[in-house]
Formats: C-alpha cells, sequence, structure tokens
C-alpha cells in the first residue's frame, strides 16, 4: 500500500484542481450544516420559550384546561387522585394553542412528573 503523501505527490494540476474542487464542496457542505442545526435550535428554543412563557399563562389555555380537567373529573387518568394538571399526549409543534382536547389528558403532579422522567 503506497504512502497517501506519494499518492499526492503523483498528481497533475489537473487533479489537483479536482481535489481542490471537493474540499471547498465538502467545507461548504459542514458550513451549511452548522448554519442550518444552529437555526432549527434558536427556532425551537423560540418556540419552548413562547409555550413555556405566552402560551401557558395565557386565558386561552387556562380555559382549555378546566374543560379538560372537568372533562376528567378532576382525576388522574392513570392513578385517580385529585388531577391538578394537564398533560399533552402530543404536541401541535408548530401551531402552538391548536392542540385539540383529545390530545390532553389530567393527571395529578407525582403522574406527570413519571410521564415526563
Amino acid at each position: 500500500m503506497k504512502n497517501p503523501l506519494q499518492l499526492i505527490s503523483n498528481l497533475n494540476t489537473e487533479d489537483y484542481k479536482i481535489l481542490f474542487v471537493i474540499v471547498v464542496a465538502i467545507i461548504i457542505f459542514i458550513l451549511k450544516e452548522r448554519y442550518r442545526r444552529k437555526r432549527w435550535n434558536k427556532q425551537r428554543i423560540a418556540r419552548r420559550d413562547y409555550y413555556r412563557n405566552v402560551y401557558l399563562k395565557s386565558d386561552a389555555w387556562k380555559r382549555k384546561r378546566y374543560v379538560v380537567l372537568k372533562r376528567d373529573n378532576w382525576r388522574c387518568t392513570y392513578c385517580g387522585n385529585k388531577a391538578t394538571q394537564v398533560h399533552h399526549t402530543r404536541y401541535a409543534k408548530y401551531n402552538i394553542g391548536k392542540e385539540p382536547i383529545k390530545w390532553l389528558e389530567s393527571v395529578c403532579y407525582k403522574c406527570h412528573n413519571a410521564l415526563h422522567s
């Protein structure tokens, strides 16, 4: 097996041009991927912060929460204890606040923590 440096030293100028284009394309791909991930993560954090700091404090959420607790008779759907929280079984990722009532269930504090751990 030849040494990689020997292989490179045997290249002509046309081969160097091709190698240069390949290396530049790889670098561009890596930079684009980093930028895409960074942008996606920034959007994810913005959605999370909006959900926690705005939506969960809104009147719309308070009404929806009340409807779910009343529907489940203020009982945890898992253990039957008094429910104090509402759990999302699914999330409307890009439509925060537009989740249907059937995606929500009443739970007690202990069961809610168990579901998220």
